[in-house]
């Protein structure tokens, strides 16, 4: 039987992070269905330019992250069919807010595309009953030119000790 990891003091305060982009990503109804704009670069800093976009399906209850990464700035769009609790950890020891902590409810009740800097941890868990949709526009090519660098990710979901918990 694995045991659960002793509590740790939480060394985090609820606030924004800096350099976190929130937007409220906008339906645009017709009689055909709906479109939504989840990237443009005359609202976004070059520097998260996306370098490629992929999407995945997360499982009901299932959390993907905490992780980080060292290079690579990541534009999560979120719009359903499900929703989504994310949280946000600043840890870049030069941020004027390191150790603030964000949590939001995104997904088909109140979609959003989210800049998230490089050295910010983010994990997201799906809360809805159904299958969720996210959208990732990096801005850096996965495992790099060819896929010949390695993975740009610290994984702190593999510490059972991790100070990064999104389930409180």
């Amino acid at each position: 039987m694995q045991q659960k990891p002793a509590p740790t003091p939480n060394i985090f305060r609820e606030g924004e992070i800096k350099d976190v982009v929130v937007r409220d990503l906008r339906k645009f109804n017709d009689d055909r269905g709906w479109l939504s704009e989840l990237f443009r670069s005359d609202e976004s800093d070059p520097e998260f330019f996306p370098a490629m976009a992929y999407t995945s399906s997360t499982n009901p209850a299932v959390t993907r992250g905490p992780h980080e990464h060292v290079d690579q700035a990541d534009i999560f769009c979120f719009i359903g069919p499900s929703n989504f609790k994310l949280r946000l950890w600043d840890n870049r020891q030069d941020s004027s807010t390191y150790r603030n902590v964000m949590t939001l409810i995104v997904g088909a009740d109140d979609p959003k595309s989210i800049v998230i800097p490089k050295g910010v941890v983010h994990a997201y868990q799906n809360i809805g009953d159904v299958d969720g949709i996210v959208i990732n526009c990096p801005n850096r090519l996965y495992r790099g030119e060819g896929r010949r660098e390695p993975i740009d990710e610290i994984r702190h979901e593999d510490d059972p000790n991790t100070i990064f918990r999104i389930d409180d």
